[in-house]
């Protein structure tokens, strides 16, 4: 997904080492996307801009495709239309929970994401892609999209590339499922790619039931809800909130409301780089984020490039990035 943001705010990302038994909650701020989609998003959050390398977190929907009113009363175009859109530097990672998004990428990918399969886009130096709610598509969308940051190591050598798995391992607990979808959790790993020490996983609690979710002592996590309400430690996180345990745990207990539950478990080690995130590029510094805009508009001129060729298949025009800010994008830290 896109940042559509038409005054996206300038981010300088620092890692400040391992944070310890930190317990916060974290509240969504409400972003329209474009004409269609409007986004609860939890990270960056002005209090944590990060949790290991995961930067970034939309949460959208439910939304009911058969109205032309988003789940916030916001009117427009059902569904999603997100035009080709460029990205730097990371992987995007699509989790549907209702729905289905057709997906295209400049890679030459062409793939529809449903509920329950994993699609993670690794873009390298560059990579576009556009994602639309097709006429065909179910009449309700619900869903969630991660970006995550991508190492130095590996950031500008990697080779872009988009990667769907409908079929991933699931770790049984009791009184609760965790289909794992990146990293690993309680011993059981997730096929998909991931370039530093990560874990996602999508978790369904019974009614009432408590469950101990295995964590690792040197990861910091959070818990999204995106279904029903749950308690975990002192806190009482509810749709769409996100509650953040810092490091130096091997476990927490999550209680589920009687209704029952589900949550999105993302953690990871602190990501001991500084990262600079504007629009939809994550860079090192001013000068590099602001060349990968002048290549995409570039590209935008030329009909495609080298670093961001053409998604083919899209009819409609890509997305132009928005100006840049008139001062240099400047260090903020990681957290507050």
């Amino acid at each position: 997904m896109s940042d559509l943001e038409k005054d996206p705010a300038e981010l300088v990302v620092e890692a400040p080492g391992v944070d310890g038994p930190v317990l916060e909650l974290l509240e969504p701020r409400h972003v329209v996307l474009g004409r269609t989609t409007t986004v609860r998003r939890l990270l960056p959050n002005k209090n944590r801009r990060m949790i290991g390398a995961w930067c970034f977190v939309d949460h959208y929907g439910p939304e009911d495709l058969t109205s032309r009113v988003d789940s916030y009363g916001v009117p427009g175009e059902r569904g999603m239309l997100v035009p080709p859109h460029p990205h730097t530097s990371l992987q995007t990672v699509s989790w549907l929970l209702e729905g289905e998004i057709e997906h295209r990428d400049s890679a030459g990918s062409h793939a529809l994401v449903r509920p329950g399969e994993l699609n993670i886009m690794t873009s390298g130096p560059g990579i576009a892609h556009s994602e639309v709610s097709s006429p065909a598509a179910p009449p309700r969308l619900h869903g969630v999209q991660l970006w995550v940051a991508l190492p130095d190591s590996v950031r500008n050598t990697v080779t872009p590339a988009f990667n769907a798995y409908a079929d991933l391992p699931v770790l049984e607990l009791d009184g609760a499922r965790a289909k794992v979808m990146v990293g690993a959790v309680g011993g059981v790993t997730s096929p998909a790619p991931a370039y530093s020490p990560l874990v996602g996983a999508d978790l369904t609690i019974e009614p009432g039931w408590t469950v101990t979710i295995p964590l690792s002592p040197e990861f910091e996590y959070g818990v999204l809800v995106v279904e029903g309400s749950l308690s975990a430690g002192e806190l009482a996180p509810g749709f769409g909130e996100l509650a953040y345990f810092g490091t130096g745990r091997e476990a927490i207990d999550v209680t589920a409301s009687a209704e029952g539950a589900r949550c999105l478990l993302l953690g990871g080690e602190p990501f001991d780089e500084q990262l600079v995130m504007w629009w939809n590029f994550i860079g090192r510094d001013h000068d590099e984020v602001v060349a990968a805009r002048n290549d995409w508009m570039a590209s935008l001129e030329s009909g495609g490039s080298a670093r961001f060729p053409v998604v083919r298949g899209y009819e409609g025009d890509p997305l132009p990035a928005p100006p840049l800010p008139a001062t240099r994008l400047k260090p903020r830290p990681r957290s507050r």
